[in-house]
């Protein structure tokens, strides 16, 4: 089973899914990304499914646990890169994304953590 790369980057993981995603290898993710934000207390999480083309109701409720499960961890998620189908697909299958913030690009999604963490930190 291939699993999904997670890296680091000043505090925020990335994770960018270019596989096809199966019920297993979504698990595992889960586990992974829990592990990592344990680890090395990040405070964002970005997911990048710019490569997905296809999701199901499974996929898709996967988006909205991952970001409660970086709650508990006390780290905030977006959703990044989601095709327009995607996104249609979601609608029409009743999902939201409850607590699951997104944006267009990785680079805006980058910024919403920044200022997410700095706003944490008592900057502006």
């Amino acid at each position: 089973m291939e699993r999904v790369p997670i890296l680091e980057i000043e505090g925020i993981l990335l994770v960018s899914i270019q596989i096809d995603l199966h019920d297993q290898s979504v698990l595992a993710l889960q586990e992974d990304l829990a592990e990592r934000i344990s680890a090395s207390g990040a405070h964002g999480v970005v997911i990048d499914i710019s490569a997905v083309e296809i999701v199901d109701s499974f996929i898709g409720r996967m988006f909205a646990t991952i970001a409660s499960l970086s709650r508990l961890f006390d780290a905030d998620t977006v959703v990044v890169g989601m095709r327009p189908a995607v996104a249609i697909t979601l609608v029409e299958l009743g999902l939201t994304l409850g607590g699951v913030r997104t944006a267009l690009n990785l680079e805006r999604g980058m910024r919403i953590l920044r200022e997410l963490g700095a706003h944490r930190r008592g900057r502006p």
